[in-house]
């Protein structure tokens, strides 16, 4: 492994994650793995965000909380941080948790691109299932509650968490890619729960995906997610209709309480993307299945020819 303050180039098993600094923009890096874009950093101004899915999301963590009232925010998945960094920028201080399976990324990416000091996010290295499915305070223990997989000792930055301190998350963002795949393992109705019982009543969860017409996998997310939460959103960029359109992202958005983005859809700003809830969720979603550990797929993988 080789890097500098600009850049990194890092292997990983049998992937190469990079780490590039936009020369017209300085200040600005991109972290890809494979030459697929992961994240987008600003380091001059971390809310400015680069991908329209990102900002759906940035908007509806606004909402979550009063103004500069503290947010207790789970990332499921690292990246370069772009959405922790965010968080800081507009509630310092807020107590976050990343779980990351890469310990060498994320520590090449922390020490390329430094959290601000105070900033109080702390990690779980291990797989998010595993995390996920580790047994609560005061649950019985079950056999498909087993341990994660982490290395308390190689936290980069604040103070490393264990899986029984993400509890009463107030938000929790899923963007757990495998490279330019979901794996079926952390998108199931049985993870899903998990995730459910980790969050506040309130809690918002924003599970970010890749799909395009006749968008068959995030139809059976939207249905898998409407069968753990009570109020579930569809954020779209891409016209839904749009039977040559190319795969676009697609955020979905589930709460056990009334959703901000469906009571105040002005939050998803202009130009507004097309939003599913209610009753066009339900026509949309139509007959899709819910998606469980024994007959879920993996995300369409980007390369397939039928999105070319």
């Amino acid at each position: 492994m080789s890097w500098n303050r600009r850049v990194f180039s890092l292997s990983l098993d049998d992937r190469t994650a990079k780490l590039v600094q936009s020369r017209r923009r300085p200040g600005r890096y991109e972290l890809s793995v494979d030459g697929i874009p992961q994240s987008v950093v600003s380091m001059t101004d971390p809310t400015s965000l680069e991908y329209a899915y990102i900002q759906h999301i940035a908007r509806a963590m606004d909402a979550a909380a009063s103004p500069d009232a503290p947010l207790f925010t789970v990332h499921l998945g690292a990246g370069a941080l772009t959405l922790a960094r965010y968080v800081e920028a507009t509630r310092p201080g807020s107590p976050q948790i990343v779980v990351e399976f890469e310990p060498a990324l994320f520590a090449a990416v922390i020490s390329a691109l430094p959290l601000p000091p105070g900033s109080d996010v702390r990690v779980i290295f291990g797989d998010a299932r595993a995390v996920a499915d580790a047994e609560l305070p005061d649950e019985k223990p079950s056999p498909e509650h087993s341990s994660p997989l982490r290395d308390l000792g190689a936290a980069a930055t604040g103070s490393t968490a264990i899986d029984t301190d993400w509890v009463n998350a107030q938000f929790t963002v899923v963007d757990l890619w495998d490279a330019a795949v979901i794996r079926h393992r952390v998108a199931s109705q049985e993870f899903y729960r998990r995730v459910a019982a980790r969050s506040a009543v309130a809690g918002v969860v924003a599970v970010n995906l890749l799909d395009g017409h006749p968008f068959e996998y995030s139809r059976r997310q939207a249905a898998t997610l409407r069968s753990v939460f009570d109020h579930v959103a569809v954020v779209l960029d891409a016209e839904p209709e749009d039977d040559e359109g190319p795969l676009g992202n697609v955020v979905v958005f589930a709460s056990q309480e009334p959703l901000d983005i469906a009571t105040s859809p002005d939050l998803l700003g202009t130009p507004r993307p097309h939003f599913l809830h209610d009753g066009p969720l339900t026509a949309w979603i139509s007959d899709a299945r819910i998606m469980t550990d024994a007959d879920g797929t993996d995300s369409p993988d980007p390369d397939d020819p039928i999105w070319n």
